[in-house]
Order: C-alpha cells, then structure tokens, then sequence
C-alpha cells in the first residue's frame, strides 16, 4: 500500500512512503567555489527552485518560504531548514521541514562534492522526503516528476552562479 488515508479536518489526508531523492552532475568549476556557492545564503536563496525567502535564523538553521507548483497544487510553505554534519568542500546534510495547508514536507538529503578534475566537480545528492495531506494523495509518478524538474533547476541555476562569478 502506497498511501495511508488519514482523516483530518473533514478532508482526506495522506501519509506516504518515503520518497527517495537522487541525482549528481558534474559542474565546470573547482569543489572551493561550488562549496562557496552552496554555503552562501543568498546564493542559495537564488538557487533553490521555489524560493521566496530564507532567513537565517543560527549558524547552520533557516527559516524559509517557498511557492511550489505540485502538479494541480499550488502551495506557499513556510518553514525550516538545517545544514547538518558539515564538512568543508565536500559534504552535508541539508534537512528541511515545510508546512502548507495543502500539506506537509520533510526531506534529509546528503549533498557529496567530489573533485572530478581541478576545474570540475561532481555533485551528488541522496536522501529521501515524506509528504503528507493532500500533497502524498497526489502519487509518486506526479511527485517524482516535480522533483526531477526541480532538480534540473536546482542545478541550472547553480551553473549559472558559477558562471557569473568566473566571469
């Protein structure tokens, strides 16, 4: 059973499986200036798909707001987002708790940063997210299209960072 059916508010909400979230692309730029990129607030506001805004709240914690377009569900989140077990130039955790009144997400997804050369490096990311509401009764083939499309933008915009910073 994908789905869990839970009743809340006399609308049907749902539980689902963990989603799992892969993806890796290696970018024209050394592990130092993507790390650079990764780790700077206003960078990452830019670079994250659906990002309206994040605050930073501590050293490593954000409160963010996004606008997502799931399918035929529009929905502002609002929310948290940490970088966990950080190590410099190659990898870390980002965690993220989002609440909607469409739903709710909460994702853990491990971001590795591997030289490929000196002027290239591989980003890889791997972690999973659970949705709930109206957002899990949507099913995965919606859901995993959105966060490929997503990812594509993700790593868009990161390359473009990277371009206008070697410029």
């Amino acid at each position: 059973m994908l789905n869990s059916k839970i009743h809340k508010d006399n609308l049907t909400w749902f539980s689902s499986k963990p989603m799992q979230l892969t993806g890796k692309q290696v970018l024209n730029a050394a592990p130092a200036q993507v790390w650079e990129k990764l780790m700077d607030i206003d960078t990452l506001a830019r670079i994250m798909p659906g990002v309206s805004s994040l605050e930073q709240i501590g050293e490593n914690s954000f409160v963010s707001t996004l606008q997502i377009k799931l399918g035929p569900v529009n929905g502002s989140f609002s929310g948290n987002m940490q970088l966990e077990d950080i190590t410099e130039e190659k990898n870390f955790t980002l965690k993220v708790q989002q609440s909607s009144k469409v739903g709710n997400a909460n994702a853990a997804v491990k971001v590795n940063l591997l030289p490929v050369d000196d002027n290239h490096t591989e980003v890889s990311f791997d972690g999973d997210a659970r949705l709930s509401g109206i957002l899990a009764g949507m099913g995965q083939r919606v859901i995993g299209g959105v966060a490929n499309t997503l990812t594509k933008q993700f790593f868009t915009n990161l390359e473009k960072e990277l371009a206008q910073s070697a410029s």
